[in-house]
């Protein structure tokens, strides 16, 4: 055999990953090949694949890792893919070194970098060469995390991540997991029995739908292989190549048949609405992908397009638990408003919050530190920034949403907007208590309801727009979409002043 015969040989091999073996046809079960995951993530073939070769001399073809770049939607990414097919996806030495090798080879080009995982984690047998010392397996977290709002990094967790391949998931900014497929866990159900005694199932324990749902770890989940790379290509496509670009504008999509806003939004604040139907009717049609459904449904976060421009919203759900914040929703907001924040996307607040959560179950939980998360990114962000008071805006959860005083381009009202330090039912409480408490108990109900109406009637959203360093413009609902449009074409145009370079020291 010549030199290139064996070249031909050898490479025909490591594409071959261990898809040809007698175990692939079970490991492939409900799965694509990685290859295959590559090639429908891709506009078509690889432009070019670094490390093919690695692990020939071991038999274990491309070391169980591919590492490509290609275009998703005629724009170049890197992509860094376990193949499970191939001694489980583990990492081993060379393994590492083209994970590593490609991160910073993604970091120099300014490249997105989209990690497919499915990975049963580090190889035992390789510890000697790469745990301890200043170049082992954790360069690829130590990647990441410098990486980090330089470009964006995008998991698409297909089957398992264990133990310190857990936090490949964790230190990107956006998780996608294939349900009843994708787990992720520090401690396997069989380490969870001998070291703590719990008897749990792989799926309880790290499952992908626990993670959306519970955990917070996941943000997207999805049925099969197939819609986790069609969602990931969708993804990317509000995003930027990196931190120094700004996202792409696509043409505006106007809206075939928007609805009458005003009969949508509830006049009265006590009755809940769902808010995802009116950031449908804010945004483009067919443009909303919502981030983290499944979690602290109190809070909703999307990715949406107004006039073609990528926006992220923060929207408080009074259809989940009043729209109040809590611990995991402020978690929630904060993250992704820092990911906003990281590349270049506007931001887009609707209120209508109560405020956060009291009590002492709240205060043990740190409702403090974790409100003060949200606060802090909201005061940190850069981009364009927009603050709608839908309806409720009480308290500090008027802050933690984007308030006057956290200093948005705009603040903008609806006709239905009350604006408050309390709401009526806490204010009449708090002002009239002893009062109330020396009536006869028959004369108790009417005169709450007279206070409380009186105190509604003062809390009046045109008082609050009479100061224009409050409230800029009071909208109708039904011309509130052409009005952030305009505003936020208008405020693009503004160059960003971030803060004296630092490090905050933000609240845990």
């Amino acid at each position: 055999m010549d030199a290139y015969e064996k070249l031909a040989t050898k490479q025909a091999w490591a594409l071959a990953g261990g898809s040809t073996s007698p175990k692939s046809a079970k490991l492939l079960e409900n799965k694509l090949f990685v290859r295959d995951r590559i090639k429908l993530l891709l506009d078509g073939e690889p432009e070019f694949e670094d490390g093919l070769l690695a692990g020939v001399e071991k038999g274990v073809p491309a070391d169980a890792v591919v590492t490509v770049i290609g275009t998703i939607n005629g724009r170049k990414v890197a992509v860094i893919a376990n193949d499970f097919t191939s001694k489980a996806g583990t990492w081993g030495y060379q393994t590492f070194i083209k994970i590593t090798r490609f991160q910073e080879l993604a970091a120099s080009l300014k490249l997105p970098l989209i990690y497919l995982v499915d990975s049963a984690g580090a190889r035992i047998d390789e510890q000697k060469l790469c745990f301890l010392g200043r170049r082992a397996w954790g360069n690829i977290f130590y990647n990441q995390v410098k990486f980090s709002g330089l470009i964006p990094q995008v998991c698409v967790l297909f089957g398992p991540s264990p133990a310190g391949a857990a936090y490949v998931p964790a230190l990107c900014e956006t998780v996608i997991m294939v349900d009843k497929q994708a787990t992720a866990y520090l401690g396997s159900p069989r380490m969870a029995q001998m070291a703590i005694g719990e008897d749990i199932s792989e799926e309880e324990l790290g499952g992908a739908r626990m993670h959306c749902a519970v955990s917070g770890l996941g943000d997207i989940l999805v049925k099969s292989d197939q819609e986790a790379i069609e969602v990931t290509r969708r993804y990317l496509g509000y995003f930027p190549q990196s931190y120094s670009d700004k996202p792409p504008v696509h043409p505006t999509v106007e809206k075939a048949s928007p609805p009458d806003l005003s009969k949508l939004i509830p006049v009265n604040q006590n009755v809940p609405f769902d808010v995802k139907l009116l950031i449908e009717a804010l945004a483009d049609d067919g443009s909303v992908m919502e981030v983290k459904a499944l979690f602290a449904k109190e809070m909703v976060t999307a990715l949406v397009r107004l006039g073609g421009m990528p926006v992220g919203i923060v929207a408080n759900n009074s259809k989940f638990k009043g729209g109040v914040l809590f611990n995991d929703s402020s978690d929630k907001g904060a993250r992704f408003i820092w990911m906003c924040n990281a590349f270049n996307i506007p931001l887009l607040f609707l209120q209508d919050i109560s405020g956060y959560m009291i009590g002492s179950s709240a205060e043990k939980a740190g409702i403090i530190r974790h409100g003060a998360k949200l606060l802090s990114a909201v005061c940190e962000t850069t981009v364009p920034r927009i603050c709608v008071l839908v309806r409720k805006a009480y308290g500090g959860g008027y802050l933690g949403m984007s308030g006057a005083p956290t200093q948005p381009d705009a603040m903008l009202a609806l006709p239905t907007a009350m604006p408050a330090l309390v709401g009526p039912e806490a204010a009449v409480n708090a002002i009239h208590f002893n009062h109330i408490q020396q009536l006869p108990e028959s004369e108790r109900t009417a005169f709450i309801a007279q206070k409380r109406e009186e105190y509604s009637a003062d809390v009046d959203v045109f008082s609050a727009a009479a100061d224009p360093m409050a409230v800029e413009a009071v909208v109708h609902p039904n011309e509130l979409r052409d009005e952030l449009i305009q505003r936020f074409r208008a405020y693009s145009l503004k160059k960003a002043m971030p803060f004296e370079k630092r490090n905050a020291v933000h609240p845990v």
